[in-house]
């Protein structure tokens, strides 16, 4: 999330980012290649020290910087995403580290626009597989067991998901499993602000007793959208606890109309 960088490195994604579009050409097929190609470019960046400080190293001629990415990456990934990385190193970065973070940011964008018209259900299936995990530790323990081979910890991933998920679902699945995050679960969280942020969208989470129907969903939508000023997308979590009512829970923003809500201010009130 853009909001996650400052200073120059702010500056320097936002530039990217719109830079990206133009570099997909509103294809998603190139998208999702460009996707996963800036996963790998990140991930070889955050695994070269040397050269990771060479292309972010502002005292470094932009001409060396770009020549140098172009013998490490040419012929391995698409003239797009070549081109991303080029415009990357010849920008200015807080830190060094902040350029891979940048390009894994960017290859989030990148698989967000592959999903064409069907973001919104990207955001809803990144949304029910970090549930998933949550709420099934054999599965939490195995993607998080540091003994287990990435490579196994993708085949799992991809068996639960591919063929009932987007394929930009399943490259964001398996991408959170890069260690970049603290855990799997930070990491979707991440990429769903990311989908929100493409989609120029709020993101709320809506807790309640029980599921609501399509018709309350949207209306409880358009509310929101009228107060936020922009379209805001659901992650909907029925929790017993709340008893009744609803919990809206967006940016730092708390609205608790529930029931349990209700009765500990009662009591706070006896107490005092």
């Amino acid at each position: 999330m853009t909001s996650s960088f400052r200073g120059a490195s702010a500056e320097s994604v936002a530039a990217l980012t719109d830079g990206l579009r133009g570099a997909v050409g509103g294809s998603p097929e190139t998208a999702a290649v460009v996707a996963g190609e800036l996963f790998g470019v990140s991930q070889t960046l955050r695994g070269e020290g040397s050269l990771r400080r060479f292309v972010s190293d502002v005292s470094v001629p932009d001409e060396a910087k770009t020549g140098l990415v172009g013998q490490v990456f040419g012929g391995k990934v698409a003239e797009a995403t070549l081109s991303v990385v080029r415009s990357a190193v010849s920008r200015r970065w807080v830190s060094a580290g902040d350029l891979p973070k940048a390009l894994e940011h960017l290859g989030v964008v990148a698989a967000v626009a592959s999903a064409g018209d069907q973001a919104g259900r990207l955001s809803d299936e990144l949304f029910a597989f970090a549930q998933a995990v949550k709420d099934a530790p054999e599965l939490r323990d195995a993607l998080s067991d540091p003994a287990r081979a990435l490579e196994d910890k993708a085949r799992l991933v991809r068996s639960l998901l591919e063929g009932k998920a987007l394929p930009a679902t399943t490259t964001l699945a398996v991408q959170s499993l890069a260690g970049t995050y603290r855990t799997v679960a930070v990491a979707l969280a991440e990429y769903q602000k990311v989908a929100a942020e493409v989609q120029n969208q709020g993101l709320a989470t809506v807790r309640v007793a029980r599921d609501l129907s399509g018709a309350e969903r949207d209306r409880l939508a358009e509310v929101l959208s009228r107060q936020y000023g922009r379209p805001v997308h659901l992650n909907l979590l029925v929790d017993p606890t709340v008893l009744g009512g609803i919990r809206v829970e967006i940016g730092d923003d708390v609205i608790d109309g529930t029931v349990s809500s209700r009765l500990d201010d009662a009591r706070r009130r006896l107490a005092g």
